[in-house]
C-alpha cells in the first residue's frame, strides 16, 4: 500500500516544488478515475429557511422532506448564521493552511480516534491511493471538552472557530427538528435518539493539482454522521451522485449545503438515503471547504424509529452504538466499502 508519509503535508509539497506531474501514489487506477467531462450541472434544491418559524413552517418542512427523500442533499439560505461568522471562518481556515508545515504538524496524527488532528489524504491507515487533500479535524461539542486541544495559531483560531461551531450547532438542531417532523415523527424524536449529542468538523484544503483527471480530493463516499452542514468557498469541487450521474454542486454565496448521513438513513429506516458524493480538484485554484458533522454521542443506541417499522416495512438495520459504527467506518477503505451494509438486520434480507 502506498501510504502518505507524515513527514510532509500536501500543501508543502505543492508550494516547495514545481510540480507538473502527479506523484505516482496519487494516481487512481484507470477504471476509478473521475471523468471530469461527464458531469451534470443540474442543481440540488435550494430551500429558504426564513419561514421555518412562521405559519408557513409546514411548507418548509415539506420541502426539506422532499429534498431528503429525492436527493439526500439540499442547500439552505436565510439560515440565520451571520455573514461575519462565515467570513471569519473561511479567513481562519485559509490562514491555518498558510502556516509553516512544522506548525501544522503539531496536531498531526493518523489515528482517527484523536479528537483533534491534522493530516493528509483521508485515512493513511487504509488508503491504497492517496487523495489530493490536507485537513484539520476537530471535535467541537461539548465545546468546553475540546477547545483546549485546538490550535492557538492563528491567534484568533479558537475564538472564531468556537463562534462558528455554536452557530453550526444551532442550525443543525433546527434542521434535525424539521427533518424529524417531515418523517411524521415528533419534532424532538431524532434529537432524543442522539444521547448527549456530538459535533465534529473538518477544514479541507485542496491545492491546485497538475493532473486533476487522475486523482480525487476525496473519492465517492457517504458520511457517517446524522447530517452534514457544508460551508465551501467560491471554487467548485463538490459532486453528488444522482440517478447514476455525477452532479456538480456549484457554490452559492452565503448558503450551506446539507446532506443526509448514515445515521439518518438508519433512523428513517431507509426513507432518507445517505448519498455518494466526492470532491474533485482542478489545476488552477485552491479550494477550501468546512463540513460540520452532527452526530450521536458515542454511547447512543441507533436503530430505525419504531413508528417507521411495519409488517410491510420491517427494520432494515439492527441496533448499534454510534461508537461501534464510528470504529467500523474508520477501519474500512473509503472508496470501496459501504459501512451501512455491515449493520443491516439479517432477518429483513
Amino acid at each position: 500500500m502506498a501510504s502518505v508519509s507524515k513527514n510532509f503535508m500536501l500543501s508543502d509539497l505543492v508550494s516547495s516544488e514545481k510540480i507538473d506531474q502527479l506523484p505516482s501514489h496519487y494516481i487512481h487506477p484507470l477504471s476509478q478515475r473521475p471523468n471530469l467531462q461527464d458531469v451534470s450541472h443540474d442543481s440540488i434544491p435550494l430551500i429558504d429557511l426564513h419561514d421555518l418559524y412562521t405559519p408557513n413552517r409546514s411548507h418548509v418542512v415539506q420541502q426539506i422532506g422532499k429534498a431528503c427523500s429525492n436527493y439526500g442533499f439540499f442547500q439552505v439560505k436565510n439560515h440565520g448564521v451571520p455573514e461575519s461568522t462565515i467570513a471569519n471562518m473561511m479567513k481562519i481556515a485559509r490562514e491555518f493552511f498558510k502556516l509553516p508545515e512544522e506548525e501544522r504538524l503539531k496536531t498531526y496524527s493518523d489515528d482517527p480516534t484523536k479528537t483533534t488532528r491534522s493530516g493528509t489524504s483521508f485515512n493513511t491507515r487504509t488508503d491504497k491511493v492517496a487523495n489530493w487533500r490536507d485537513f484539520l479535524r476537530l471535535h467541537c461539542y461539548p465545546l468546553q471538552d475540546y477547545i483546549h486541544e485546538w490550535p492557538t495559531n492563528p491567534a484568533s483560531f479558537r475564538d472564531n472557530v468556537a463562534e462558528y461551531c455554536r452557530s453550526a450547532r444551532w442550525l443543525a438542531l433546527r434542521l434535525i427538528e424539521a427533518i424529524s417532523e417531515s418523517l411524521g415523527l415528533d419534532g424532538d424524536y431524532i434529537s432524543r435518539q442522539l444521547g448527549k449529542h456530538a459535533q465534529h468538523m473538518a477544514f479541507n484544503y485542496y491545492p491546485p493539482c497538475p493532473q486533476p483527471d487522475l486523482t480525487y480530493g476525496l473519492p465517492g463516499h457517504k458520511d457517517l454522521s446524522l447530517i452534514t452542514i457544508l460551508l465551501q468557498d467560491e471554487v467548485p469541487g463538490l459532486q453528488v451522485l444522482r440517478n447514476g450521474n455525477w452532479v456538480a454542486v456549484d457554490p452559492v454565496p452565503n448558503t450551506f449545503i446539507v446532506n443526509i448521513g448514515d445515521q439518518m438513513q438508519v433512523l428513517s429506516n431507509d426513507k432518507y438515503k445517505s448519498v455518494l458524493h466526492r470532491a474533485v480538484v482542478n489545476c488552477e485554484k485552491e479550494r477550501l471547504s468546512v463540513p460540520t458533522f452532527y452526530c450521536p454521542s458515542p454511547d447512543a443506541v441507533i436503530g430505525p424509529a419504531s413508528e417507521l417499522v411495519t409488517d410491510d416495512e420491517p427494520a432494515v438495520y439492527r441496533k448499534f452504538t454510534y461508537r461501534e459504527y464510528y470504529e467500523k467506518f474508520w477501519s474500512i477503505e473509503l472508496a470501496n466499502e459501504d459501512c451501512l451494509d455491515t449493520f443491516r438486520d439479517s432477518s429483513s434480507t
